[in-house]
């Protein structure tokens, strides 16, 4: 005679999918142990992407993305790299995921999903490497500032030995310069004096021929220079009258100074204190004498 088992302790079928149904006998469901079993299959839930998927969808909004953005470089680049970081982010959570079905499908999804990443590896552009003039514009302002300080430390002792070079030529050493004036000095044969001007060892001495006639020879002395390279000072002269009284004057240049020397019918002789201020005035309004 077959005897009937007791169905109290076999465990429902719908505790596989859902909570277990309650029972009458709290101790019964204990000992069942319904808790801790595991579902066989995984919970209905919506179907997840694959990588197929995935890379059709990206491919699709690269391209709408390259229709909208012609013309416009810089979003079309921030749009794509976008693209790229959402795309390896979605690849990598779905691989995390565990996919159900056989290994053959997994294979054929694989396959469907390798000619989407060439074409992705194939639309990357290469990195752009930062070139050198695309540096800090506080590099080129130094930069620039070197090559003039170079340039000034080379060309300030060019120009001071060009500069001594042609004083050698007109001068010669020790400076030496000569000029002829009617000056009113025993200029009765219509020849006029003969004028020497020196800069011997920084002594700088004037020497008259009145009338061009050396025993008649007149000596002014000047003043003495001492700077480093006080001989090579070029001494010059020129004549203007400068105190109204219709005799020419003589005047002694060298450094930017102008010596005034008066001249009294029969010599030259320096200036007196009274006489300063209408020789200044004049030389104010002469500056080129």
């Amino acid at each position: 005679m077959p005897v009937l088992e007791a169905t109290d302790r076999l465990t429902p079928k719908s505790a596989l999918r859902h909570r277990p149904l309650q029972s009458e006998s709290g101790s019964e469901r204990a000992a069942g142990s319904v808790e801790s079993v595991e579902p066989v299959a995984q919970r209905a839930s919506r179907p997840r992407p694959t990588l197929a998927d995935v890379a059709s969808e990206e491919i699709a909004e690269w391209r709408r993305v390259e229709i909208k953005g012609e013309g416009q470089t810089g979003s079309k680049r921030s749009l794509r790299g976008a693209g790229q970081t959402t795309g390896g982010s979605r690849a990598t959570l779905t691989a995390d995921r565990p996919t159900t079905g056989t290994r053959g499908e997994q294979r054929g999804q694989a396959a469907g999903a390798a000619p989407a990443r060439e074409a992705k590896t194939t639309g990357k552009r290469a990195p752009q490497t930062r070139r050198w003039f695309q540096a800090h514009p506080l590099l080129y302002l130094g930069l620039g500032m070197l090559c003039m300080l170079l340039l000034w430390c080379l060309l300030l002792p060019l120009i001071s030995w060009g500069q001594t070079t042609l004083d050698d030529l007109r001068y010669g050493r020790p400076r030496t310069f000569q000029i002829d004036a009617f000056v009113g000095h025993n200029e009765a044969a219509g020849i006029p004096s003969h004028f020497i001007a020196l800069n011997l060892n920084g002594h700088i001495e004037i020497i008259e021929l009145p009338g061009g006639d050396p025993a008649h020879a007149r000596i002014y002395s000047g003043p003495q220079l001492y700077d480093p390279d006080a001989s090579l000072v070029p001494v010059t002269l020129s004549f203007a009258d400068v105190n109204g009284d219709h005799k020419p004057d003589m005047l002694v240049h060298f450094q930017g100074t102008r010596l005034v020397f008066i001249n009294d019918g029969s010599a030259f002789r320096p200036l007196r204190p009274d006489e300063r201020p209408a020789v200044l005035q004049y030389l104010e309004h002469h500056p080129n004498l």
